[in-house]
């Protein structure tokens, strides 16, 4: 069975990064229990401190779009857009269909 990934890079403002990177670290916590969610990783780029990356893989696109349902994660959103620096932009949508760790209780 494929899976449906996400990953993208988000720009904080200046100063910001490790704010950004709290706020979706939160973020991960909330969707670690909604339906679908195998992997939600939140990374930090050394030589760009106020970037951050967000990996994520879902069963299903429709799992992942009903994360934002999750209650919370539009608070954290609307508490993250003020820092992020420009318009967010969509990752890349990836179709996962193998590797490690992340087919367990399938």
């Amino acid at each position: 069975m494929n899976r449906y990934g996400l990953h993208g890079k988000l720009k904080a403002t200046a100063g910001n990064g490790g704010k950004l990177a709290d706020i979706l670290l939160e973020a991960a916590a909330m969707v670690a229990t909604a339906k679908g969610c195998r992997l939600y990783a939140i990374s930090r780029d050394d030589s760009e401190p106020d970037a951050v990356w967000i990996t994520e893989i879902w069963d299903t696109k429709e799992d992942h779009d009903n994360s934002l349902k999750v209650p919370g994660v539009r608070e954290l959103i609307g508490r993250a857009m003020p820092i992020i620096d420009g318009p967010p932009q969509r990752g890349q949508e990836l179709t996962v269909i193998g590797g490690f760790g992340i087919w367990e209780n399938t």
